[in-house]
């Protein structure tokens, strides 16, 4: 392949850890409404890998004790942020705080200067997730920053010039 061929991607997926992957599949579906692809369980049932679906896009999961983080030389994982994109944030915000109860509700959506609407949410193995709903296209930046889009060849905002 030539330096200016696209790979030819065909997507991307997180891939998580959780001490417990079998209750990270139960409450990632049950919380978020993801539905399971398929799982792999040891001989007790217990999952040690999973693939789940968000529409379209997947993401993995598996299940690893503190051996494993040892081995690497780290304690344990640090999380990560998932943004996941829904057509309507303040539904999935709805189902998330039925799903988890009044007392373990996130922060309501709210709005961003780049147009989204979002709330987050962190996970029982420690990420973070990110709903987010794009409302507008337009920004409101601070003074001094700006918008700079590929293939636009423009800066947009305070200070900027075309390019």
């Amino acid at each position: 392949m030539s330096s200016d061929q696209e790979p030819g991607y065909v997507g991307l997926a997180p891939y998580l850890y959780y001490s417990d992957a079998t209750a990270a599949l139960a409450w990632l579906t049950r919380v978020f409404g993801f539905t399971e692809e398929v799982r792999f369980e040891d001989g007790s049932g217990e999952v040690f890998q999973a693939t789940l679906c968000a529409g379209a896009a997947r993401l993995q999961l598996a299940g690893v004790g503190p051996e494993y983080w040892e081995a690497k030389g780290v304690e344990g994982p640090v999380g990560q942020l998932n943004v996941v994109y829904v057509t309507d944030v303040d539904a999935q915000y709805e189902r998330v705080c039925a799903a988890l109860g009044e007392e373990d509700a996130p922060e309501p959506p709210q709005n961003q200067p780049y147009g989204a609407r979002i709330f987050t949410v962190a996970d029982p193995g420690g990420n973070s997730w990110t709903f987010w709903q794009q409302v507008t296209d337009e920004v409101e930046l601070p003074s001094g920053w700006r918008e700079v889009r590929h293939g636009d060849h423009r800066a947009e905002g305070a200070g900027s010039s075309a390019e």
